[in-house]
């Protein structure tokens, strides 16, 4: 019989460390691990614990004090020697703050030798009620808050708890947030995934005998969208759904890139650019942050340029217009042999150039 896990992510660590407890003391038998990046000594500290006490305490120095290096030197050894250990039915893991459980859900999905003991059972983001919108769509980094991984983690809060909610399979607030913030935790998280506002109400036995539903969690994340997008009815949270088949200019998405994507907003897509046609482009940003990056070759899909925005109040009203001067136009065309650039302005974020329309 596998053992189930409970991974909690966050960026708060009082949500995060309330979360895990809860989950951790009212389980039967069951073990709770919690991972720590000093992000200055690059060393990751482990602590192992159960209804008895602390188990184990011990530091790992880290090659590199990134997630990747996290999960592979200490965090799925650690995940796969406590699922053989007939002790305990159930593992509550807690991830280093500011982490995404997207690799290890991957991990855990595609190592065969792992799934033979352990089962993802949920995914759980816990979000702190102190400053909620705050997290979400403000503009603070990591690294202010001692929350980063690494000296050169750039990462924005509001990017990464946004992504953590949208993985996740419940959602779990410290205390009520407020009427606004909760719609907007709704509306960022995946549709019809549960939101509790009190760790003290946490159906544990239904979050420990669920399933990572690791195909919708997937396509609610994917930069194309592929999933169906709920209208939000009656929500105070606003939602933008900016879609064409045409790509973005280079030069103009330079001069408007902050239009697009610097405001108190979540923004998550994928675009393209007529001088690199085969790279499927993602974007990915939150209140004053924005990453854009390369994500895979389209291949054989069709291309497309699709922008979904999340928000509170009402939707910045040159947002569209923005958009649509961005794209290219109908008689600039994509097939023209101005295209053919050996730089574009982007390298950057993309690199350089391998191919031309």
């Amino acid at each position: 019989m596998r053992t189930r896990l409970l991974v909690v992510t966050g960026v708060e660590p009082v949500a995060m460390d309330s979360t895990l407890m809860t989950l951790a003391w009212d389980l039967p038998s069951a073990v709770s691990v919690r991972h720590r990046i000093d992000p200055h000594s690059q060393v990751l500290t482990r602590t192992v614990s159960d209804v008895s006490g602390v188990l184990e305490q011990e530091q790992v120095q880290l090659e590199h004090a990134c997630v990747s290096c996290a999960l592979r030197e200490d965090v799925l050894p650690t995940l796969d020697r406590l699922a053989r250990d007939p002790r305990w039915s159930s593992i509550v893991a807690g991830l280093p703050l500011g982490t995404e459980a997207q690799q290890l859900a991957h991990a855990l999905g595609s190592d065969t030798r792992l799934a033979r003991h352990l089962q993802l059972s949920s995914v759980v983001a816990a979000v702190g009620a102190t400053d909620t919108v705050g997290d979400l769509l403000g503009d603070a980094l990591l690294r202010e808050r001692d929350a980063h991984s690494n000296p050169h983690d750039d990462r924005g809060v509001g990017e990464v708890a946004c992504a953590q909610l949208e993985l996740a399979d419940h959602v779990v607030l410290e205390a009520d947030p407020g009427p606004e913030a909760l719609d907007l935790v709704r509306a960022i998280a995946r549709p019809g995934v549960p939101v509790v506002t009190d760790v003290a109400a946490l159906d544990v036995g239904e979050i420990a005998t669920g399933r990572h539903h690791h195909v919708l969690a997937r396509t609610w994340c994917d930069p194309e969208l592929d999933a169906p997008v709920p209208d939000l009815g009656e929500s105070r949270a606003w939602r933008l759904d900016l879609r064409s088949a045409r790509p973005f200019h280079p030069d103009r998405l330079l001069d408007r890139i902050e239009d697009l994507g610097s405001g108190p907003f979540r923004s998550r897509g994928t675009f393209w650019v007529p001088t690199r046609p085969g790279d499927r482009l993602e974007w990915s940003g939150a209140g004053g942050q924005l990453s854009i990056g390369g994500y895979s070759p389209w291949g054989r899909r069709t291309p497309v340029t699709r922008l979904l925005y999340t928000g509170l109040g009402t939707p910045p009203r040159d947002l569209r217009a923005a958009f649509d001067d961005v794209l290219v136009t109908p008689t600039e065309g994509v097939e023209q042999q101005r295209w053919d650039v050996v730089e574009d302005g982007l390298e950057p974020w993309l690199g350089d150039i391998r191919d031309v329309a």
